[in-house]
């Protein structure tokens, strides 16, 4: 018995932005976005088809910390209202922020509060969200959780609540066409990472099993096209599909060993996230072969029947983007690297997925 759940109202296509006044409604709306020249203009786009927003803010930082979450949700609770919806136009940092204010009801301390003790969830607010994805990547317009980071603690937290779903997702791939070729890798690298980790996963059915083995092979057919050819709008949209559905996909299984992994990768090295849960994908789904009659068989609609093959060619795939399958290359040395897979399959995520230790460690590589 399996089931799949995820209420998000989604529009996808090209031109979509210009749906949101249809869907923000008569309701005031916060914008969160980045503090970047593209980003005034977008924000200036929407002004002029949306009417003002009750609020802005644009001072979100990658891999959204403490420090700056503090700031944005004092700002946001002194100025929303209860019928305020909150407007996330940007990458995974901004609609994770999105949602750290979504549930801020008197500041960020309830939040804090909240990650660190998983308590009084009733005193967080429920403020909706609108999702507007600016990079094919992250997922999070699918999704009801959100990663969040106190670097100075060197602890990172997910920010997890049904609520936390948005209430409709608007993918318009225009808005990734400006996207440079190393952002739209590492992006695109993170949704195959879900993909990929939806399938050898403890929470796998059949739906997001579907999802997954489109998103993977969507993408590996034509992210590599898609980086010698940066403006091509086709290549845009299938590689924005791609990651959509790999959302979708994960949405219900969550992520695995290779995400797990990657956390203390991005916290200790600084290794851009979309790199450090994706060079670990070729050696664990070495790892992975034989371990699940279910897996193999979505494996084998991706890679064909050769599964060894499969994640020789999935090594390759990485190699031919620039991006190192070596943990090493990141400076992570060989002792430390075995600590990190024990560490990270003893974790929340290590545990969904459906390998062994022993296996893991027999095909690590440095």
């Amino acid at each position: 018995m399996w089931k799949f759940d995820n209420p998000v109202k989604i529009k996808f296509g090209n031109g979509s932005i210009c749906t949101l006044p249809e869907i923000i409604g008569d309701r005031p709306y916060c914008l969160v976005t980045y503090n970047e020249p593209y980003f005034d203009q977008l924000t200036a786009q929407l002004v002029d088809i949306a009417g003002a927003p009750q609020s802005i803010i644009n001072d979100v930082s990658p891999n959204p910390d403490f420090v700056p979450l503090r700031k944005s949700a004092e700002t946001f609770s002194n100025l929303a209202t209860e019928d305020t919806v909150i407007v996330a136009l940007g990458g995974g940092s901004v609609i994770d922020t999105a949602k750290v204010l979504a549930s801020s009801k008197n500041g960020f301390g309830a939040v804090q509060h909240y990650l660190e003790t998983g308590q009084d969830e009733d005193q967080l607010a429920n403020y909706p969200i609108i999702a507007v994805p600016t990079t094919a990547g992250t997922g999070s317009e699918v999704t009801h959780w959100a990663t969040v980071w106190d670097v100075q603690s060197q602890k990172k937290y997910s920010l997890a609540r049904p609520c936390l779903y948005p209430e409709h997702a608007v993918i318009d791939p225009e808005l990734t066409i400006g996207l440079p070729k190393d952002l739209t890798i590492t992006t695109a690298l993170d949704a195959l990472s879900h993909s990929l980790e939806s399938i050898w996963n403890h929470n796998g059915n059949a739906v997001s099993a579907n999802h997954a083995v489109f998103a993977a092979t969507e993408m590996m057919a034509n992210l590599p096209l898609l980086v010698n050819d940066l403006k091509n709008i086709e290549l845009r949209t299938r590689v924005a599909m791609a990651s959509l559905f790999a959302g979708l996909a994960f949405s219900n299984t969550k992520t695995a060993l290779a995400h797990s992994v990657s956390y203390p990768i991005t916290l200790k090295y600084n290794v851009v996230h979309g790199l450090a849960c994706s060079f670990s994908l070729p050696m664990i789904m070495a790892s992975v072969i034989g371990e699940n009659e279910t897996c193999d068989k979505n494996l084998k609609r991706i890679f064909g029947d050769d599964l060894g093959a499969g994640s020789r060619k999935l090594d390759q795939f990485l190699n031919d983007l620039g991006v190192s399958t070596r943990a090493a290359n990141y400076g992570v040395q060989q002792e430390e690297w075995t600590e990190l897979l024990t560490s990270a399959l003893a974790g929340e995520r290590g545990k969904n997925f459906i390998g062994s230790q022993k296996r893991v460690l027999e095909t690590l590589t440095i």
